[in-house]
């Protein structure tokens, strides 16, 4: 069957849900997009803005020998709207890709609310059952109630919840530049984040009073597990005093560039918008209530009088048990109509929500004009995080890209241990899997020429 005159319903202008709509209507498809925010506000976003970023305003690695960068080339291959919009709202981040919150999501929304094949409704939509089909469902993780549950009955009460934390932003005039310095590890990038050194003491301290510290912690959130990259600090202390210093607080290739100092751990700042006037603290999410987030940062060398324009907080997600209740192309088992996309099948992570949005427009695509199906290839970045989330797994977890996800390598007898060799290897192949992809599918293509605004 063909629906190929049909409009398609997209539920949810967050990174999934604009990349998926903006695709489509690229595509030739009318597309209605739904967002509930201006009528009805989530836990965690402040603006009713399309694609809010809400916990960090980092896109991950850039670097052409990560999987992450892999990831951001093959989406670029294929015209990605919320890379072309980042990179034009970057902010400087070393070799990461950091944006402007306000200008990145301000860019989105603009092109959308005027691209003539999209409708913008600012409605609630609280079933399944109201939902036109051809649909896709990216609603993310902060699904309103109502919808939640109707997902909730048509996935036969099987669904999945986490904790996700959001980290503080602390205004930059406040930052002690005579403690706090710019440098990037190991000396590369242009020393694009400003670094609170701690002495072994400074440390411990720290970790103490953030064991102390009053926690928000509601009791129905009790049992919900976190994701492993967006742990509060208070969850990461729990599995040892020192574990911070092998994770956000590494020190490893942080040198104060001026006194050639090194240090127990280190606090890193990331800049927040494109004026510098902001900066977040790096892998710093938090449960701690309000008044103690202050109290306790401020024991950070260089944050004695830290002004905090937003503080941490905590609320709950949810995803969908994609490998049972969901096909290898995202659609329903119980509708092949409905799709669903973004950070609510079981993807980690902003780029990689943005992919899964990327990946739909294209199956919804094809499957709307009567074609077969096309997937990205195993070997691609693409194809190997869509495998992730929808091969038969008992004990699925949320995920983001990385190089475990990639199918193995085989390496000449003398070198199978040169981990460099086989990444190297696993990335060329992706290059070259997705290329052919593309070739054979004819399809999309870099944005160029695309009018951004800011």
């Amino acid at each position: 069957m063909s629906l190929q005159n049909q409009t398609i319903t997209v539920v949810g202008a967050g990174l999934a849900g604009s990349e998926c709509a903006f695709q489509l209507a690229e595509m030739g498809h009318n597309v209605v997009l739904y967002e509930m925010r201006g009528q009805r506000m989530t836990p965690a976003h402040k603006t009713s803005g399309f694609a809010e970023l809400v916990c960090s305003n980092s896109f991950g690695s850039t670097t052409d020998y990560s999987a992450p960068g892999q990831l951001k080339w093959e989406a670029e291959k294929m015209g990605s709207l919320i890379l072309a919009a980042g990179r034009e709202a970057n902010v400087p981040a070393g070799m990461a890709l950091g944006v402007d919150r306000e200008r990145f999501s301000a860019a989105i929304t603009k092109i959308l609310e005027n691209h003539p094949r999209i409708e913008i409704r600012r409605e609630v939509v609280q079933s399944l059952d109201d939902i036109p089909r051809p649909a896709v469902i990216a609603t993310g993780p902060l699904t309103d109630e109502p919808l939640a549950m109707s997902m909730r009955k048509h996935f036969d009460d099987e669904f999945m919840y986490f904790y996700d934390a959001i980290a503080p932003v602390i205004e930059t005039d406040s930052i002690n530049k005579y403690v706090a310095f710019k440098a990037d590890r190991w000396g590369k990038g242009n020393r694009d984040y400003y670094n609170c050194g701690l002495n072994k003491e400074q440390y411990f301290n720290l970790i103490n009073e953030i064991k102390a510290a009053r926690k928000v912690e509601p009791k129905e959130f009790e049992k919900t597990p976190y994701f492993e990259s967006c742990m509060p600090v208070e969850a990461i202390v729990e599995r040892g005093d020192q574990t911070l210093r092998f994770g956000p607080m590494s020190p490893k290739g942080i040198t104060n560039p001026f006194s050639g100092q090194k240090y127990f751990a280190v606090v890193q700042l990331r800049q927040e918008n494109k004026e510098a006037t902001a900066y977040n603290m790096v892998g710093f999410q938090t449960k701690m209530a309000y008044g103690e987030q202050t109290r306790v940062f401020r024991m950070i060398p260089g944050l004695e009088n830290a002004e905090f324009l937003k503080l941490g907080s905590i609320h709950r997600n949810l995803y969908i048990q994609s490998p049972k209740k969901l096909t290898d192309v995202l659609s329903s088992r119980k509708d092949e109509w409905l799709f669903f996309a973004g950070q609510i099948t079981g993807v980690e992570g902003y780029f990689d929500s943005t992919c899964i949005g990327l990946l739909v427009a294209n199956f919804v695509n094809d499957k709307v004009r009567g074609r077969a199906i096309s997937k990205p290839p195993r070997e691609s970045a693409m194809g190997s995080l869509l495998n992730a989330i929808t091969e038969d797994n008992d004990h699925f977890q949320p995920t983001n890209i990385n190089f475990s996800l990639f199918p193995r390598v085989e390496l000449p007898a003398k070198s199978k241990n040169d981990k460099q060799m086989k990444r190297e290897m696993q990335l060329s192949r992706a290059k070259t899997a997705l290329s052919e992809w593309l070739s054979l599918k004819g399809g999309n293509h870099p944005l160029e020429n695309l009018n951004l605004p800011g």
